[in-house]
């Protein structure tokens, strides 16, 4: 007796094991899933994304122009180089605490992280390390000709991406404080916010552009240049981890980006008529 043919499509990327191919997933589920967003965003980035518009709000209504303001990242935590490098690797490991929760809850609900952060190969691939560089060049190149526009145009703070002490371990930690950022922000916006919007219903572009609005509103300390900037490559990032289905690219591409921006600030800061200080 010969088997009746299945029906059966392979499921989506995004969707969920138990939700209905027609419908969305159940109310109370959909309500359990909208309570983890907030959770993890209220824990991380979007904690970040409230605090950034204060900070924006504070430098409009301060005197004097954006551009004589500072955005200071990567700052001492202490005065004593010993206790500042302790508090510097405890601030990093305990900051991707809610990317590992972000995991736990996609696993927990039923998505498989392979399914959508690791498709087509391994965590990671000599594909991922050459998509990362490339992608790191070009948003780089074209990044530091915007913040230049941005600053010159008065819309911008003076970013100061580094101002730790002179100290052995200055370079090692900017580059752990930038791999800890890659992984924190492309975790969540890509592999947890823009994942879960699909399963909860939202279209492509609509998942895509509102992850991309996250990641620039957490960027608002700097400037209006910082947002639309980080909104920029939100939805390049957006589009291309839809295409390709990985996450590993874009944690290479973004800690390339953070390790020159702070490395190279540290090198070129006073030593460069171009590059803007305080």
């Amino acid at each position: 007796m010969t088997e009746a043919p299945t029906t059966d499509r392979p499921r989506p990327w995004w969707r969920l094991p138990d939700t209905p191919v027609p419908g969305g997933v159940p109310d109370l589920a959909r309500a359990l899933l909208w309570v983890e967003l907030a959770i993890v965003l209220l824990l991380s980035l979007g904690r970040s994304a409230v605090y950034s518009v204060v900070s924006l709000v504070s430098a409009v209504a301060a005197p004097g122009a954006l551009s004589a303001q500072a955005a200071n990242l990567n700052t001492s935590l202490a005065d004593r180089p010993w206790l500042d490098l302790t508090l510097q690797l405890l601030r990093i490991g305990f900051a991707l605490v809610p990317a590992a929760l972000a995991a736990y809850l996609l696993v927990r609900s039923g998505t498989r992280l392979r399914e959508v952060w690791a498709r087509d190969g391994g965590w990671a691939t000599w594909g991922d390390l050459g998509r990362g560089a490339w992608l790191a060049l070009g948003v780089g190149t074209l990044g530091v000709v915007f913040y230049l526009a941005t600053f010159a145009l008065g819309t911008n703070l003076t970013v100061v991406a580094q101002s730790l002490p002179g100290e052995w371990w200055r370079v090692p930690v900017l580059v752990l404080a930038a791999a800890e950022n890659a992984v924190l922000e492309e975790v969540v916006v890509l592999g947890f916010v823009q994942v879960r919007l699909r399963q909860l219903g939202f279209g492509d572009s609509a998942a895509i552009g509102l992850a991309a609005l996250l990641r620039g509103s957490y960027h608002l300390y700097q400037g209006l240049g910082g947002f639309v900037g980080n909104l920029a490559m939100g939805l390049l990032f957006g589009w291309l981890f839809r295409r390709w289905g990985r996450v590993m690219p874009f944690v290479v591409a973004h800690t390339l980006l953070d390790v020159g921006a702070f490395v190279g600030y540290a090198v070129l800061a006073g030593r460069v008529s171009w590059l803007p200080t305080l």
